[in-house]
């Protein structure tokens, strides 16, 4: 069932009223008779993909992501040109580590062209990752299923919803990719998934060995006039998606993709991610 706004916020109050008490339950621990129950160890990480950050400087990204606790980032090009120099690839990891955040993938990266396709698997191999998340022409995936096979990396669609014809959901990117190398599969895009009428939970557990990485993101409709709100204040049921990613033990990241008040989007990002760690706490 998914936990309603209220419930959610109740629980987080009695979470507050035990603190006071919290002098008795240690003395009932230390005696034995009230054990902690243990939270339970998800097999995915959390995340940031960097379109989150459009309209901010790479500074701006992980000083951000380091105040939320949070150590991945999917890369975009505005923060790391596809044409970037060895030597400017090297300061990029630098400034991450001093933030403790780690890039595992690069993207979304669009490609029209195999000459695009080309030059976005050679940034990946000079960027230092194996996941590379990519949008390619319909008629390109036979060409991506080659470099696939030559650099063994996985390759996950962006899926888009009902904005652009190609790859609305999940269902379209299986049916274009499962006669293709086992490491293409998708990045299953939740919100766009709803906004053209599908379940994400239930294609995550329909497609999950074919998926790679997820943005996680509410929208406030199961349509295309759903439009990106907080976690927690749309449709998706958060409650169930994160029960499934452990029934399917998805092993991959959970990059907030927050696309709401893009020119001032900090609060909206610290609450998305504060109901969604909460929601795995209690879940």
């Amino acid at each position: 069932m998914k936990y309603s706004r209220r419930k959610f916020f109740k629980q987080g109050l009695a979470g507050m009223l035990l603190l006071g008490a919290a002098p008795v339950l240690n003395a009932k621990i230390s005696n034995g008779r009230m054990p902690m129950q243990s939270r339970v160890a998800n097999p995915f990480r959390l995340g940031m993909a960097g379109y989150t950050f459009v309209n901010f400087d790479l500074d701006v990204a992980l000083k951000t992501m380091e105040k939320l606790d949070i150590h991945y980032l999917c890369i975009k090009d505005f923060h790391l040109p596809l044409n970037s120099t060895d030597e400017q690839i090297k300061a990029f990891h630098e400034k991450c580590a001093l933030h403790k955040v780690e890039g595992y993938a690069v993207g979304p990266i669009y490609m029209k062209s195999e000459a695009e396709i080309d030059k976005a698997f050679d940034y990946a191999k000079r960027v230092g990752v194996k996941l590379l998340v990519g949008v390619p022409d319909y008629v390109l995936l036979p060409y991506v299923d080659k470099k696939v096979k030559e650099y063994d990396f996985h390759y996950a669609i962006h899926l888009h919803g009902p904005d652009i014809k190609t790859y609305p959901d999940a269902t379209d990117v299986w049916e274009h990719t499962k006669d293709l190398d086992s490491r293409i599969g998708m990045c299953l895009d939740i919100g766009h998934d709803l906004r053209n009428g599908c379940d994400p939970v239930a294609d995550l557990k329909r497609y999950h060995t074919r998926v790679f990485d997820m943005h996680i993101k509410d929208v406030t409709d199961a349509s295309k006039a759903g439009v990106g709100i907080e976690i927690g204040r749309g449709k998706i049921d958060f409650n169930a998606l994160v029960q499934m990613m452990r029934e399917v033990n998805y092993t991959g990241m959970c990059s907030l993709e927050y696309e709401k008040d893009m020119a001032d989007p900090f609060l909206g990002i610290a609450e998305s991610i504060g109901y969604f760690k909460a929601v795995c706490d209690l879940s």
